[in-house]
């Protein structure tokens, strides 16, 4: 095995289940609560013929997503999942004896990506659990080729606004690639928008990455996408799986994209339950739990009193539901919650309140 890819911790995915084994409602993994649209859903019920192998260019469904988005499909790549996607970023452009520099508490496949080509993975100081332009800027070198942004940011939820994106950027030597991971862009508000897929079309050195996991609710079937210029599309494009999303994915993709009022109903459920619960905890603050500001379907509350966040994630399995603590990526005292229902917020709230309590 190689030093650097010993060096890897395997990515470890949100719980489904309790210590004991019982099946828990996950709140885990940022997934839709409200499930999937009908449509996509009847796509996926259709016959498949599982003896051909699916469109190897993902031609139908680069075409949707360029009308959806005002794109050239030309200018499109379809991965497995936008996971696959960052991982060819790091591949094509970094490799032994170079860097590659996120920010603290970014999502943690980045730290994959940049060590499975054998890169430095440099860890940029935050800001309050959000990203500090300045900080990243200053942790580039000569030796720099990819930087990593997700923006709204996993696990923090937090969410650079369009002008600081554009400094980012602006700060970047040419020949730094800027990867800008949008996987919960479709969560922000109307008239929110970062500015990414505008720089993706302007420059040579930005490719923007987003995911049918999350809003689109097809976590399942793995379907990804990232659009940037003509030359760094046939970058990720030499070394991509030849046939890396199924058939039946590509038709639900596209029926998917054809519903957005879907996308609408889910995005203003998750507005609303975000806002009740960020009340409610608030109510909670005098007993050290702080959340920090999310644009995403989820948030990360912060335990900073004498309720400790294994504590409050046992008290909330008990009460059946599955959370993500990620002492790993250095938030041992954090608790990343996806928003879900009425319900199973109301039900996490009262978890964590008869919790607090008890922590006098």
């Amino acid at each position: 095995m190689k030093p650097w890819i010993a060096s890897i911790h395997a990515y470890v995915p949100g719980k489904a289940h309790g210590e004991d084994g019982r099946p828990l409602v996950k709140l885990s993994a940022n997934e839709n609560p409200l499930g999937t649209s009908e449509q996509a859903l009847a796509a996926l019920a259709q016959a498949a013929k599982p003896s051909d192998y699916p469109d190897p260019d993902s031609k139908a469904l680069r075409a949707a997503l360029g009308k959806v988005h005002d794109i050239d499909p030309a200018r499109i790549i379809c991965g497995t999942g936008s996971d696959e996607l960052l991982n060819l970023a790091a591949q094509a452009f970094a490799g032994p004896g170079d860097e590659v520099v996120h920010v603290r508490y970014g999502f943690s496949v980045y730290e994959i990506a940049g060590k499975r080509c054998g890169a430095q993975v440099v860890v940029a100081p935050d800001a309050d659990y959000g990203t500090d332009v300045d900080a990243l800027l200053s942790c580039i070198t000569e030796r720099t080729r990819v930087a990593f942004l997700a923006n709204p940011n996993n696990p923090t939820g937090t969410y650079l606004p369009r002008e600081e994106v554009a400094r980012l950027h602006a700060g970047l030597p040419s020949d730094v690639l800027f990867v800008l991971d949008q996987a919960y862009a479709e969560y922000l508000p109307e008239g929110l928008d970062d500015g990414g897929l505008e720089l993706a079309a302007k420059y040579d050195n930005v490719l923007v990455t987003r995911t049918f996991s999350k809003i689109y609710g097809l976590a399942g079937e793995r379907i990804g996408w990232a659009t940037g210029a003509p030359d760094l599309v046939g970058a990720l494009n030499r070394i991509r799986g030849p046939f890396n999303v199924t058939s039946v994915g590509q038709r639900a993709a596209i029926a998917a994209l054809a519903d957005q009022s879907f996308i609408e109903t889910s995005r203003q459920s998750n507005a609303t339950e975000r806002a009740r619960f960020v009340t409610a905890l608030g109510g909670l603050a005098n007993h050290g739990l702080r959340v920090v500001p999310s644009e995403a379907n989820f948030v990360l509350v912060l335990f900073e009193g004498t309720l400790q966040a294994k504590a409050a994630m046992t008290a909330i399995a008990q009460a059946g539901y599955a959370v993500r603590h990620l002492p790993g990526q250095g938030l041992p005292n954090a608790l990343r919650i996806t928003i879900g229902t009425a319900q199973q917020m109301d039900d996490v709230t009262q978890a964590l309140r008869v919790a607090a309590e008890n922590a006098r």
